[in-house]
């Protein structure tokens, strides 16, 4: 079933502008998150998700309040919830495979809805910019196209994305919000942003670097983040970008260069030491088996051997 707005069927779209043309109080929407001011949130009740990664889970879940992930610039973070169930997930979505990834992000949530039969599924996108390649605005358009196909009705609800995020600083075109978190028990949506992007940061960081597909890091059920198994090769021909300087790094390995957060080239690096000093990803997983880890009594993500 198709993707709904204010309890309309929306048509087949070319473009995100037909969209905002056609629905001004998305625009509405969008201008209101976008003017929110950034929530602080407690590590110790977040569950960070990176780029190409998704955590879904319920209001019954005892070890995460917040789902949170930021550094988005051309991608797009991606909410789905059941209103009846409160079953919630959270994506970073960076089109390198939105059709088979949106499908992922619906059974997520569906699978834990089941006892649930009121209720509907609503959705939430933030992210993107007006750039100049239009990144933002393909995958703007993938994802809804990609929405619109799935067999559920799912109720567009929030729609801050592209030119909707977009702010002009210095002459630079660069988004408006960066970073969302979700509150598990109540479903709200607000603009965010994080220090802490734990556990396992490099190693996860690395697994997306090298290529790995849309994950799912979280075991609600047992509040266990699990990372992996993941596969890379040696590649010593990435030690390269450590001699280069922050402008070439930011040409090269941004699909944004001109707007990326101070922390990108600081943060490619230490994932490229990562690769660097783990060449052959097998010793990271022993016995094929994924690296878990579980909340502490103090709120910290350890190691689950």
């Amino acid at each position: 079933m198709p993707l709904f707005v204010q309890k309309r069927e929306l048509d087949r779209i070319n473009a995100t502008a037909e969209l905002f043309d056609k629905y001004p109080h998305l625009q509405e929407n969008a201008r209101t998150f976008r003017s929110k001011p950034l929530v602080d949130v407690d590590p110790k009740c977040l569950l960070y998700v990176q780029q190409r990664e998704f955590a879904a889970t319920t209001p019954a879940d005892n070890c995460v309040s917040v789902i949170g992930s930021d550094d988005a610039t051309t991608c797009h973070l991606v909410v789905l919830r059941h209103t009846g169930s409160g079953a919630i997930c959270l994506a970073h979505c960076d089109g390198s495979s939105t059709w088979s990834e949106i499908p992922l992000l619906v059974k997520a949530v569906t699978s834990l809805s089941n006892v649930s039969k009121e209720g509907r599924l609503e959705l939430h996108l933030v992210g993107g910019f007006n750039d100049e390649s239009k990144t933002s605005h393909k995958l703007s358009h993938s994802i809804l196209a990609a929405f619109q196909k799935q067999k559920e009705d799912i109720h567009l609800e929030t729609c801050c994305i592209t030119e909707m995020n977009d702010i002009v600083v210095d002459g630079t075109h660069r988004p408006i919000v960066y970073g969302i978190g979700v509150n598990v028990k109540t479903g709200e949506v607000f603009p965010s942003s994080f220090t802490h992007k734990g556990p396992a940061e490099e190693l996860r960081s690395a697994r997306t670097f090298t290529g790995g597909q849309m994950a799912d890091i979280y075991d609600s059920s047992r509040g266990l983040v699990k990372i992996g198994p993941c596969k890379w090769s040696p590649n010593l021909d990435i030690a390269f970008w450590l001699s280069q300087n922050d402008d070439t790094i930011l040409k090269y390995l941004s699909t944004s260069p001109m707007a990326e957060p101070p922390h990108f080239v600081q943060h490619m690096k230490s994932t490229i030491r990562f690769l660097l000093e783990h060449p052959n990803s097998d010793s990271l997983f022993p016995g094929g088996q994924p690296q878990l880890y579980r909340r502490t009594e103090t709120g910290d993500w350890e190691r689950a051997v």
